[in-house]
């Protein structure tokens, strides 16, 4: 499986760092630090043969995106184990993840997850995961006291690998 994956400015990382040790330490349960898994927003969720082909499309698109803001101001859950930071859908979102889509959904051999296509999309940053129920109420218990919610800046856009996460590739987007 590969994630196309948004990547946050200095100071988010930080802040979302501290929310997925924090969860970690609150419930014992430590997937996301084990797994080298970095803060960041999965824009695309794909099946594919040809890594290169999906290196080549999905990099010609990033090279052409902006940086963007996005706000970050709650908390949500995926049943049975996931625990994350929702992001507000707006444009600039939205008009990532159809580009990217539309720069890969001709490559042949590939297939994309149904909850991670245009207009078919949840974004989160998951904070915490495979987590047990009585885990997940420790997260939720410890993110209600501690969560704020915040601006974040999308500074990065990536392919990568996933379990344990392994960046294929990274390019900063540009500031204009």
């Amino acid at each position: 499986m590969y994630l196309i994956s948004a990547y946050f400015d200095e100071k988010t990382n930080k802040t979302l760092s501290g929310y997925v040790d924090g969860v970690a330490k609150a419930c014992g349960n430590n997937f996301m630090p084990d797994n080298n898994v970095p803060p960041h927003l999965t824009v695309l969720s794909i099946e594919a043969r040809d890594e290169d082909a999906v290196v080549e499309k999905a990099s010609a698109v990033m090279k052409t995106l902006l940086a963007g803001e996005i706000l970050i101001p709650t908390l949500g859950q995926i049943l049975p184990g996931v625990i994350y930071a929702s992001p507000v859908i707006n444009e600039y979102l939205m008009d990532m993840q159809t580009k990217l889509y539309a720069a890969l959904k001709d490559v042949e051999g590939i297939s994309f997850s149904k909850y991670y296509q245009p207009y078919s999309w949840m974004p989160h940053i998951t904070l915490g995961k495979t987590l047990e129920p009585e885990q997940m109420r420790e997260a939720f218990s410890y993110l209600q006291k501690s969560f704020v919610p915040m601006e974040a800046k999308i500074e990065e856009i990536g392919v990568a690998k996933t379990n344990p996460h392994r960046d294929i590739l990274r390019i900063s987007v540009c500031n204009e």
